[in-house]
């Protein structure tokens, strides 16, 4: 019986640890250190976002794709230093991410206010909600307490974020990576609903698309296609030129994506792909025919998931001075 005992009583405080760890992100982390935090973050993205779609979109997707890479940690926010390294910002995926200064700005009103005590990783996190619910998006539960890693790297950046020509097979592995369901994949992917792209994104998608000049993706609508080449994309090597991703509905946090898919006018291989699976298919005609609450109800859920990928609390890691350096 003493042996059972003492295995039950390892195991409960097993449970405990557990808990506490995973319990260390908490909403209100930062209530007594820094009791305004949360207000100076969203006071501060009220004032500038300006009904723009464009800078709540690019700031999603730079939440997403720090996430994808080490958890969040914001190893993404770090400049490349003398010592050679090349950091996340430099990998392909992040070559056309923006608005680095808007989180800047926003982490040295939190400095002069509570000096060293709010993490980068949490003002990406709560500028990404905060941008989203003042342009029209959806809302979700944003707890804090997360902490700032101290390594960045582009190879690793380049192997985890699914780039826009996946398949289904290569975006099923790179979310499994991150502990992300079928659902989530759909449901996250909806953040393509508002804010642009660039041609280089898709371009062989029209141009390209089996290696040969002249090809063209047949899972993408011939007419859209057409349109594009007529007015947008000229050619296989415009990195320059911007497209709507949800064309006619960029502005609005809304199910027009979804509807573009089922019409094959999903931009990216990577949105075409989602109707290539019977699962994700499904859930993509779930959310069609419910309602916009429950599309946005659906999302705050997968973000809050997302926004818990291997972070780091406690004493792992580092709460950075600035968000481009490393403390010396």
């Amino acid at each position: 019986m003493r042996g059972f005992d003492y295995f039950v009583v390892m195991f409960f405080c097993l449970l405990v640890f557990m808990g506490s760890t995973e319990g260390q992100l908490q909403m209100g982390f930062y209530s007594r250190s820094c009791p305004n935090a949360e207000k100076i973050v969203q006071d501060y993205v009220n004032r500038h976002i300006h009904n723009a779609p464009s800078v709540a979109a690019t700031i999603i997707r730079m939440h997403f794709h720090d996430c994808f890479v080490r958890g969040c940690d914001a190893s993404l926010l770090l400049n490349t230093t003398s010592s050679g390294n090349q950091t996340e910002k430099l990998a392909t995926p992040n070559l056309t991410l923006r608005q680095f200064d808007f989180i800047d700005r926003v982490k040295s009103l939190l400095e002069a206010a509570c000096p060293g005590v709010v993490s980068c990783a949490d003002v990406l996190a709560l500028v990404a909600r905060d941008a989203i619910v003042a342009t029209g998006g959806p809302f979700w539960k944003v707890p804090t307490g997360r902490r700032d890693g101290t390594i960045s790297r582009s190879s690793e950046a380049l192997n985890n974020i699914p780039p826009p020509t996946s398949n289904f097979t290569n975006l099923q592995r790179l979310f499994a990576n991150q502990g992300l369901n079928l659902k989530d994949l759909v449901v996250l992917s909806g953040a393509h609903t508002i804010g642009i792209a660039h041609c280089s994104s898709f371009s062989n998608r029209l141009y390209n698309f089996t290696g040969a000049l002249g090809t063209q993706d047949p899972a993408l609508d011939s007419e859209y296609a057409a349109n594009l080449k007529a007015r947008k994309c000229r050619s296989l090597n415009d990195n320059t030129t911007i497209v709507e991703m949800d064309p006619g509905s960029f502005r609005t946090f809304d199910l027009s994506y979804y509807r573009l898919l089922l019409k094959r006018r999903g931009l990216f291989q990577s949105d075409s792909a989602l109707t290539t699976n019977s699962t994700t298919l499904s859930y993509v005609n779930r959310l069609l025919g419910g309602s916009l609450e429950n599309f946005f109800a659906e999302f705050a859920k997968s973000m809050e998931k997302m926004g818990r990928i291997n972070v780091k609390t406690g004493t792992v890691g580092e709460i950075r001075k600035q968000c481009a350096v490393v403390n010396s």
